[in-house]
């Protein structure tokens, strides 16, 4: 054969199932990533609405509250609706009221990849990578791909304002 006619030649059987083998292999990795980036997230890796945690306060973690209280405020009761929630994004912490007067607080870090849970509304927490839905009550797992509840966090109430512990 000349140089010329192998140019020309069909692919080897051996070579096309090299190929193919190769882009199966790069296809199923890719569609296992663990990365916490939602697909539609902007180039700071944040989804849709999602905005960027505030740096803490140069006065630490910790602060003195009314009461003698420790703890960081994340805010007041008056500001969490019942049935719902507020996000504290810069505490990554999500704070409900399932009922009046009951608070409840859990980590805002989704249990799936780590993407932080970013809505509050009817009753569930939502994270926007990949769809996990979240219990106010409980930080219970409604929809998944999540495997387990949300953590719970410790805060405490003193005249109105909400500490994390």
């Amino acid at each position: 054969m000349t140089e010329e006619s192998q140019q020309d030649a069909p692919a080897t059987r051996r070579g096309v199932l090299l190929g193919v083998g190769l882009a199966g292999v790069g296809g199923v990795l890719a569609g296992c990533s663990t990365a916490a980036v939602p697909y539609d997230a902007n180039e700071a890796g944040q989804a849709p609405g999602q905005q960027a945690p505030a740096p803490p306060a140069s006065s630490g973690m910790a602060g003195q509250a009314a009461g003698g209280a420790m703890g960081t405020l994340l805010g007041m009761v008056q500001d969490i609706p019942v049935g719902g929630g507020r996000v504290f994004m810069a505490q990554k912490v999500i704070v409900t009221q399932p009922a009046r007067g009951v608070l409840r607080a859990f980590s805002a870090v989704c249990t799936h990849v780590g993407c932080i849970c970013n809505q509050v509304a009817n009753g569930i927490i939502s994270c926007p990578c990949h769809g996990s839905e979240f219990k106010i009550t409980d930080g219970a797992v409604v929809t998944g791909p999540a495997p387990a509840p949300l953590a719970a966090r410790t805060i405490a109430v003193s005249d109105g304002k909400i500490l994390l512990r």
